[in-house]
């Protein structure tokens, strides 16, 4: 466990076991230098506890680069519930959790991802004000999928010559909470969409939304287009998936894209231009934080127009550097997150 908290360089790692409602949870704090740890709560089937304590680690970590990237004021932190097999009262466990997020006294904001909702983020209000995505407030898949549009306008921009998307091809893997606007943002745009999803009502929906184009899940990465989207669950680059692909670049919402640093370097030794996943999908999290700390509507709609500029940015380095947007974003994070 320590061996995993040095691989990702986290300050601290917490664990809370409540039999009574069902409670086995995570929380990563990565860092803590610029603010307090702010990031999501998942609620998922973990096989075991090693995965749900990697998977914390790895995304507290991204939560961290994600924020200081974005220019906000906080460090980055992820919790993980492990889903039970029989939930007898959601409720409960979920204010468990809050009770435990209070006795963090303010380092670690929890937030919705995935497998929860507003409605958990409620029932872990009730026991602590270190909380946000809260009924009252707007969705933030919204305010991704608004940041991923501009990020792959900006792709298209330095892949192909042109941020112009009338009649480029958009491969869109997931359909979901931002997914779904991302693909309806493309579709104004005047972008071709090639769509999948696990729900195959979310693909009709989107067909008869979008006139997008339907792709068996599995038939996806390996279908030709300009640009790919991953916007489900992570890992889907890897060195299985990479070889196959057909596209100019991958620009999409999803956490955790990559399987390791080394399939970046696959995707760049293949003319395949990666959008680091926590730059281009760090809209959420802009209006999470701001949002929190009381700004305007206005204010987090103008801060979301960095995403684009740190992406060209991180381009520009590759470019010049002849390496991956990947080691250049994790590197430019790393020396704003220690800078002294």
């Amino acid at each position: 466990m320590f061996a995993l908290m040095q691989g990702s360089r986290a300050e601290s790692l917490h664990m809370v076991c409540d039999p009574q409602v069902g409670l086995k949870a995570v929380v990563a704090i990565h860092s803590t230098r610029m603010g307090p740890a702010l990031g999501g709560c998942r609620f998922l089937a973990y096989p075991d506890e090693d995965s749900a304590i990697e998977d914390a680690l790895q995304l507290a970590r991204n939560m961290s680069y994600k924020a200081v990237l974005a220019g906000l004021p906080l460090g980055g932190g992820k919790a993980v519930i492990m889903r039970p097999p029989q939930l007898h009262d959601r409720s409960a466990l979920f204010e468990a959790f809050g009770r435990f997020i209070e006795t963090l006294a303010g380092r670690y904001i929890t937030a919705v991802d995935s497998g929860t909702s507003s409605a958990d983020m409620d029932s872990v209000a009730r026991h602590t004000r270190n909380v946000t995505s809260t009924s009252e407030e707007d969705d933030p898949s919204l305010f991704t999928a608004m940041g991923v549009f501009a990020g792959i306008r900006t792709t298209a921009l330095a892949r192909l010559g042109s941020d112009n998307l009338e009649g480029l091809r958009v491969a869109i893997q997931g359909l979901g909470h931002v997914g779904f606007p991302l693909a309806e943002r493309l579709h104004a745009a005047g972008a071709d969409l090639l769509v999948s999803d696990l729900d195959s009502s979310k693909v009709q929906r989107a067909m008869e939304a979008f006139g997008a184009h339907p792709i068996a899940c599995e038939a996806l990465l390996s279908t030709p287009c300009d640009i790919l989207a991953p916007c489900g669950l992570g890992r889907v680059l890897n060195g299985q998936s990479v070889p196959q692909l057909r596209c100019a670049a991958v620009a999409g919402a999803a956490n955790n894209q990559l399987s390791s640093l080394q399939v970046a370097d696959q995707l760049e030794g293949r003319g395949i231009l990666y959008a680091p996943d926590y730059v281009i999908n760090s809209g959420g999290l802009i209006d999470v934080a701001l949002r929190h700390s009381g700004e305007s509507l206005a204010t987090i709609t103008a801060h979301l127009s960095r995403i684009g500029l740190r992406l060209t940015e991180v381009y520009a380095h590759s470019q010049a550097e002849k390496r991956s947007p990947a080691r250049i974003a994790d590197a430019l994070a790393e020396r704003l997150l220690h800078v002294d």
